[in-house]
C-alpha cells in the first residue's frame, strides 16, 4: 500500500476537500484578517497551529498539500517520543485534528510572497492576500534530488535523505550514501553504527567535506569509498531497495552493486523565496533563516521554525521544539500589542478650549 493511499485511507487527503474555501467565486465573503498566519504544514507547523489555537488567537495554516509535509513520505518513525513505532501519515492525521480541535482554520493554498504592510504582515497566495500581526514560517525545505529511475518509488522504502531517523532500520545491511560534503562523509560514518558495510559513493575525484571528516571515514573499515561514479539507477523487489546501478565516469562502464538503503545527502533546499527584495531577512550561507531565542527572525513579527531554520540539525522533534517557542512567543507578543494603551493625541500648538486656557 503506498503512502498516499495510506495517507487517504486515514482521511488526511480529505483536508484538501472542502478546506479550500478561498476560490475566486467568493473573494469578498472571507475574511482574511488573522492574529497568526502560519505557513506550512509539516510538523513544525501542525504543533504552531496548536499552541496558537490552545491560546484562542485567530490562526490560519496555509499547506499548498495534504497536512503532514515530509511525514507523508515517512513509511515509519521510530524516534518520536511516546510512539515505539507510527507511519508518518498516521502522526500527521494525528497532529492535524489535534489543531482543528483547538480552532485553527487549515486551508488549502500556495504562499507566493510575505510583505510588510505598515506593522502587518500580508501573506500573498494565488489566491488572495491574508493579513496578519504575525507569520509563521514552517515551509521546510526539499533535499535535492537524484532524478534517477527509481528513486521516487523506493523513497521511504530503503530511500532515504536522513540517517538519524532511519539508520536503525539497517542493522547488519549494507548501505551506499551518495554526496561528497560534510553531510554524507559524517552521516556515512554515522551509519556504521548499525549497518555492516556503507559505501560512500562521490563523482569526483576528491571530496568537498572537511578534511577531518574524509580521514575519519578512510579510516573506519566499515566505510569504502568511491568516486568519480554516479549512481544511475534504483533497483528493488517486493517494494524494498536491492541494487543500484553503478556508472564509473573514467571509463563510461557500469556495474551492479548490492545494497538495502540509498541514503542521498546532495543538498537541502530551504523554502524560503517568498520575501519582497526590499525586506532583508537574514539568512546563513545555504539559505536558512537566522532566528534569535524565540525562533524570531531579522524581520520583526516573522517567525522560523523547523527545517526552514538555521540550526543543528533538523528531526520532527527539534521542528515541534522549534515551533512550541515561536506560537507562545507570537502570542505573548500579540496580547501585549492588544493591551497598549491608546496613545492620547498631542496639540502641537497648545489648549484650545476655553476652560483651559490660563489653567
Amino acid at each position: 500500500m503506498g503512502l498516499v493511499q495510506a495517507a487517504a485511507d486515514l482521511g488526511i487527503l480529505e483536508y484538501e476537500k472542502g478546506l479550500d474555501n478561498m476560490g475566486a467565486s467568493q473573494p469578498m465573503e472571507k475574511d482574511r484578517r488573522y492574529d497568526v498566519v502560519i505557513i506550512g504544514g509539516g510538523p513544525a507547523g501542525l504543533t504552531a497551529a496548536l499552541y496558537a489555537g490552545r491560546a484562542r488567537v485567530r490562526t490560519v495554516l496555509l499547506e499548498r498539500g495534504a497536512p503532514g509535509g515530509q511525514l507523508l513520505n515517512t513509511e515509519a518513525i521510530e524516534d518520536y517520543p511516546g510512539f515505539d513505532h507510527i507511519t508518518g501519515p498516521e502522526l500527521a492525521q494525528r497532529m492535524a485534528d489535534q489543531a482543528v480541535k483547538f480552532g485553527v482554520d487549515l486551508e488549502t493554498a500556495r504562499v507566493t510572497a510575505i510583505r510588510q504592510h505598515g506593522d502587518k504582515k500580508v501573506v500573498e497566495t494565488e489566491d488572495g492576500e491574508y493579513l496578519a500581526d504575525f507569520v509563521i514560517l514552517t515551509a521546510g525545505g526539499e533535499p535535492k534530488k537524484l532524478g534517477i529511475p527509481g528513486e521516487g518509488e523506493f523513497q521511504g522504502r530503503g530511500v532515504s535523505q536522513c540517517a538519524v531517523c532511519d539508520g536503525a532500520f539497517f542493522k547488519e545491511e549494507v548501505v551506499a550514501v551518495i554526496g561528497g560534503g560534510d553531510a554524507a562523509l559524517e552521516e556515512g560514518v554515522f551509519l556504521t553504527r548499525y549497518a555492516k558495510k556503507v559505501y560512500i559513493i562521490h563523482r569526483r575525484e576528491h571530496f568537498r567535506a572537511q578534511a577531518i571528516l574524509v580521514e575519519a571515514a578512510h579510516k573506519n573499515p566499515k566505510v569504502e569509498l568511491i568516486t568519480n561514479s554516479i549512481v544511475t539507477e534504483i533497483k528493488g523487489e517486493d517494494g524494498q531497495v536491492k541494487e543500484i546501478t553503478l556508472k564509473d565516469l573514467v571509463s563510461g562502464q557500469t556495474r551492479p552493486l548490492a545494497v538495502t538503503g540509498v541514503f542521498v545527502f546532495i543538498g537541502f533546499q530551504p523554502n524560503v523565496q517568498f520575501f519582497d527584495h526590499r525586506d532583508h531577512v537574514e539568512h546563513d550561507p545555504l539559505g536558512f533563516l537566522v532566528t534569535d531565542s524565540t525562533m524570531q527572525t531579522s524581520l520583526p513579527g516573522l517567525y522560523a521554525a523547523g527545517d526552514v531554520r538555521s540550526q543543528l540539525t533538523r528531526q520532527i522533534t527539534t521542528a515541534v521544539g522549534d515551533a512550541t517557542t515561536a506560537a507562545i512567543d507570537a502570542v505573548k507578543k500579540l496580547e501585549a500589542k492588544k493591551h497598549e494603551p491608546t496613545p492620547v493625541p498631542v496639540d502641537i500648538y497648545g489648549p484650545t478650549r476655553p476652560d483651559l486656557v490660563g489653567s
